[in-house]
């Protein structure tokens, strides 16, 4: 399903926006079907790849292999990263942190496996800046994670990455068209700190 609602058009100058200023080795947690591919840039030197769903990892097939840079399926689970400390120059995920069980446990894994001053590039949908809206998502959640898989709508990303202890350098926090409730993104780089 989210390859079809993440996938579109309509998202890719976000793609572009969050996948800009990416270099060196990345990992990328929550790879789906690979639709950030198409947007890395040419001073990524290799992409490893965080996905648990064989589905999404065959759908990114052409994308792969359409790419210069190197994507190597390199673990299942965001909240347990296969990779020694400090091994990664940035950080990737676009609509993940949503549906991770424990996004507090992956984003310390992102910790862990970036090299101090490693870059976070983040974008999510989480908890809107606005009351009113945020009611109605706590309201909606529940039935959200049952119809989207687990998707949560009211998680406060912000104060997710700081509470792991990222440093937030650039942050643009604003609504996707349509319902309110479903599209407060949250787009920025987080820095791990020295």
């Amino acid at each position: 399903m989210i390859h079809t609602i993440g996938g579109g058009k309509s998202v890719e100058p976000l793609r572009q926006r969050v996948c800009t200023g990416l270099a060196g080795e990345v990992v990328e947690i929550g790879f789906g079907s690979g639709p950030n591919v198409p947007f890395y840039p040419a001073c990524v030197t290799r992409v490893a790849a965080v996905e648990p769903a064989d589905r999404g990892w065959k759908l990114a097939a052409s994308r792969i292999a359409a790419s210069a840079i190197p994507v190597e399926r390199s673990g299942l689970d965001g909240q347990h990263l296969p990779f020694p400390d400090d091994t990664f120059d940035a950080a990737l995920s676009t609509w993940s942190l949503c549906t991770i069980p424990d996004p507090g446990a992956a984003l310390g894994e992102l910790r862990r496996v970036l090299k101090p001053g490693g870059a976070f590039h983040f974008l999510e949908h989480g908890l809107a800046p606005d009351e009113a809206v945020q009611r109605w998502q706590r309201r909606l959640d529940p039935l959200q994670q049952v119809v989207f898989g687990g998707c949560h709508l009211a998680r406060p990303i912000v104060g997710l990455l700081t509470d792991a202890g990222f440093v937030i350098s650039e942050l643009d926090v604003f609504y996707e068209p349509g319902p309110k409730s479903q599209g407060a993104d949250s787009l920025g780089v987080a820095i791990s700190p020295w």
